[in-house]
């Protein structure tokens, strides 16, 4: 029974301590939320400023003090660093802000919670500065005075037959918007510094050498370089690769592949002026033996200019290899320097005198009459090439109307036919009573060409 009852006292002595303990402890933290009902709590921060602990009363006073001797550090990329104060802008702690919305928000009972993380607060009204003196000073900073060096993004160079990716240039060109805004909310943040790069106060490069763009961009270029075109002019090769290829290529501020259409025009054109033939003046053995240079006509190789450039551009933006002929408008019957060949129409308008051969063989000759001189009907000399052969025609014009057995134009609406209202051919006929400048033949000759004659044979008009 006396066991019972020292154990006994011993558990109410246990009880009595842990209420006494539990007590006090509500005591203490009763009376620290009384002290926290005029003052700040731990590890509160407001616009930058530290306030822990201190009365709400002194607030005024620690501010005005702070914006006495503030200043702003500008880190710049350089690691130059400038400084704007208080007294460079007219800062000064705003006694209307509302700073006291701050009190309402920490609730004195909840003391405790600062004791585990900070109490960041940030009053936008707080500080105010005149902002003319501000931008007086921002514009005098040296970030903003000096040689700018442009930003530029990840460029490409062609070398040894690819294409190799030169590191983006960051610069120092700052955004002065930028800048004013990222000071102007420091100021307001109360912060000491503003490292400029970190908070994007400079125009960077777009695309850098870790962009998936530039590496897309770098393929793209190496495979328009990959192309190879060999252009086959009969015996003579034009061989375009890379090495050419390079120099129309550029890549934009997106660094998208641009193809250069007015270079590959002017190559076009190159090779259209160096191996095209229509109109190029030929030196032609007549046959009576004598060389006689044929100018005009439009007779020869022509290349489709804008056919083959839009080909060439999708050959590159394919990245072919690839053996072809450029397109033409119109193809003679051979290439090389005679590219007349040996099956033509020869016509001596001063003799005139008609010859046609075929493979190299004398089909057929005879005299002819063509157009006359003296009424301005004169046919015309050059090397032309048969449109195309009908029978049966009715040819007409200003003041005639004649049917022809055969007919064989070869400019425009200048071409050889049957002349049935001729008796006689050759000699000085043409000079007074010569054709509109047709080429009239007897019905043999005209019989024999069209029977034999297909259409894009060469027909030479020359005088001697």
């Amino acid at each position: 029974m006396k066991n019972i009852n020292i154990r006994n006292l011993f558990n109410y002595k246990v009880i009595g301590n842990i209420i006494i303990l539990i007590a006090s402890i509500l005591l203490v933290y009763l009376f620290i939320a009384l002290y926290f009902t005029n003052h700040f709590f731990f590890n509160t921060i407001i616009n930058g400023v530290d306030v822990s602990l201190k009365a709400h009363d002194d607030l005024e006073e620690i501010m005005r003090s702070y914006t006495k001797d503030y200043k702003l550090q500008l880190i710049e990329r350089n690691m130059e660093i400038e400084e704007i104060t208080a007294q460079d802008m007219g800062m000064r702690y705003n006694e209307k802000s509302s700073i006291s919305k701050i009190y309402y928000l920490q609730s004195s009972f909840r003391w405790i919670s600062s004791l585990l993380k900070n109490q960041k607060y940030y009053v936008d009204d707080l500080f105010i500065y005149n902002k003319d003196n501000l931008e007086n000073r921002i514009s005098k900073l040296n970030c903003l005075n000096k040689d700018i060096i442009e930003p530029q993004n990840v460029s490409f160079s062609y070398s040894n037959g690819s294409y190799e990716m030169i590191k983006e240039v960051y610069g120092n060109r700052v955004n002065k918007d930028r800048l004013r805004k990222a000071i102007g909310m420091s100021i307001l943040k109360g912060k000491t510094k503003l490292n400029l790069n970190e908070n994007l106060c400079y125009d960077d490069p777009k695309y850098t050498l870790s962009s998936d763009k530039a590496l897309e961009t770098r393929n793209l270029l190496n495979k328009y370089i990959s192309t190879k075109i060999t252009y086959i002019f009969g015996d003579e090769n034009e061989i375009l690769d890379g090495d050419i290829i390079n120099q129309w290529l550029s890549v934009d501020e997106d660094l998208e592949v641009v193809i250069s259409e007015k270079a590959v025009l002017e190559y076009v054109q190159r090779l259209s002026k160096k191996y095209d033939t229509v109109g190029v003046a030929r030196e032609f053995k007549t046959s009576t033996n004598k060389i006689v240079e044929v100018k005009d006509g439009f007779y020869g190789w022509k290349i489709n200019r804008i056919a083959e450039v839009e080909a060439l551009l999708e050959n590159i933006k394919l990245g072919e290899v690839t053996k072809k002929e450029p397109i033409y408008t119109q193809k003679a019957l051979s290439r090389g320097k005679d590219d007349i060949g040996d099956t033509y129409i020869e016509i001596n308008i001063t003799w005139q005198h008609l010859w046609f051969y075929k493979n190299g063989k004398l089909i057929t000759q005879g005299a002819v009459v063509t157009g006359n001189p003296n009424r301005g009907n004169a046919t015309r000399t050059g090397v032309y090439m048969l449109n195309y052969k009908q029978k049966e025609s009715t040819l007409t014009g200003a003041n005639y109307e004649v049917k022809v057995t055969y007919w064989m134009p070869f400019n425009g609406n200048i071409g050889i036919h049957d002349a049935s209202w001729r008796y006689s051919f050759g000699g000085e006929i043409y000079k007074r009573n010569g054709s509109h400048g047709c080429v009239n033949a007897p019905l043999y000759l005209a019989k024999t060409i069209f029977d034999n004659i297909v259409e894009g044979t060469p027909i030479i008009c020359y005088e001697e």
